[in-house]
Order: C-alpha cells, then structure tokens, then sequence
C-alpha cells in the first residue's frame, strides 16, 4: 500500500523520458524529410554548380580508388579460395566462376563498394560541414547572399551518388580478376573461360539492381553525411558526432536497403 505512491514520481518521470524521447524521433524524422525535400528543391534549380560538383566527385572517387583496389582484389581473392574446399567436396570447383559472379556481381561489389565509402566519404563529409558549422562559415556564406545549401550539401550528394555506381562497377571488376588469379593457378582456367564462366549466370536483373543499389547507396552516403554536419552543433565535439554519426547512419541504412532491394529484386527472378 506505501509502495506504490513512493514510486509514483520515478514512473512518471520514466514516463515523461519516454515521451519526450518518442517526441524528439518524430521531430528528428521530420528534420530529415524537410532535408532531403529541400535537396531535391535545389539541386536541380539553377545555377548549377558544375566545377564543385567535379572536385567532389574528384574527392569521392579518385581518392577512394587505391582503398577500393585493394579491397576489391582482396574480396575476390579471398572469397574464391574460401569457396573452393567446399566445391570440392562435391567435385564442383568448375562451378567457381559462376558462384564467384553472382557473389560479387548481386551482392559483395555494391556492399563492399558502400561499406567504404561510408566510412571514409561519409566521415569526411560530417566532419567538413560540421567544422564549418560550428565556425560560422555556413552563417557567413549565407549573410554574404551565398546559397550554402547548394554549394556544399547537393554538391556532395550528387557526387557520391554519380561516383559510387561507378565505384561499385570497378570493384566487381577487380575482384572479378582476383577470383580468376585464384581459379588459374589452382585449376589452370584459362581467361576467356573464365570470363564465360563467370558471366553466364547472371541476367539483366541482377545488373539493374546492382546499379540501383549502387545509386541508393550513393545517394544515402551523401544526404547522411551532409544532414549530420549541416546540422551538427556543441563545438568541437559536435564534429566529432557529426563524423561518427555519419559513418553508423550510413552503415546502418545501407544494411537496411540492401535487404529490401534484395527481397524485391527476388520477386522478379
């Protein structure tokens, strides 16, 4: 019976924590949307700004091409030996090619090609804007009759989602390669066989969704990072959060699309 008034103020306090952290999901949902509406409000307006849509694009891509090399490569390499024991086991190996390309091809090239980017482009990209936030230099661009929204988030989210399907197209590529190094020096497969091979199991679909995804995986790199540094706040360490938000976000939802992209791509094979 005295239990139960003493606990009274903490229930509603739990109570008051709970609402006020439901509130604060559905604001933040709806700062998003009015982000991404205003993304596509403005970057299709002119002025366009081409010159800053290259050096991003610059940035994005050609920076992030030894990282995507090596990756590649290494995904391919490894993957294909990894496979091989258990093909064997069946006498199978000569399957190899074909099981590498729907991997790399459906799956492993836009995944590994988003996984990177949003840890290496995502966090730049938080980080950069978040600096200047907490600078004044965004204030300062807009007092000056710049459009800072423009300039510095479509800019950056265009670039990520026209470089990364290209991104993704090479890390197939050279994983593709590091598979065929793997399957020449174990089975002595030729390279024009290889290639047959590996091609022959996959349909238009599985390269529609692949660039799809890719697209996706883009354009959620882009409009992540940007939101967390456009909006970042406390100083330096709101940089730091802006960064790290950036990188788990992404991940997190590239996680998410890959799953409903791959149940949809599903119902059409």
């Amino acid at each position: 019976m005295d239990t139960a008034p003493s606990n009274t103020p903490a229930v509603r306090k739990k109570a008051s924590k709970l609402k006020q952290s439901i509130t604060d999901f559905f604001i933040s949902l709806y700062r998003i949307n009015q982000f991404i509406l205003r993304f596509f409000r403005e970057a299709f307006m002119p002025p366009f700004e081409f010159k800053e849509i290259m050096r991003q694009c610059y940035e994005v891509g050609v920076r992030s091409f030894t990282l995507i090399t090596v990756t590649g490569f290494i995904v391919g390499l490894i993957f294909t030996k990894q496979s091989r024991p258990s093909l064997s086991q069946f006498g199978a190996t000569s399957w190899l090619p074909s099981l590498v390309s729907i991997a790399i091809m459906r799956a492993l090239a836009p995944l590994v090609t988003a996984l990177i980017a949003s840890g290496k482009v995502g966090s730049s990209i938080g980080a950069e804007l978040g600096s200047m936030r907490v600078t004044e230099q965004i204030d300062a661009m807009e007092v000056s009759g710049t459009k800072p929204f423009k300039f510095l988030v479509c800019t950056r989210v265009l670039a990520t989602t026209l470089t990364i399907p290209i991104l993704s197209t090479y890390t197939g590529f050279i994983a593709m390669f590091g598979g065929y190094l793997n399957v020449a020096q174990n089975e002595g497969t030729t390279w024009s066989s290889f290639i047959q091979d590996f091609f022959s199991p996959l349909t238009y679909i599985d390269f529609v969704a692949s660039l799809i995804k890719s697209i996706l995986f883009g354009f959620t790199i882009g409009i992540v990072g940007c939101y967390q540094g456009f909006n970042s706040s406390k100083g330096t360490e709101g940089v730091g959060k802006a960064a790290n938000g950036a990188v788990v976000t992404a991940m997190f939802l590239v996680f998410i699309e890959e799953v409903i992209i791959v149940q949809i791509t599903s119902w059409f094979r």
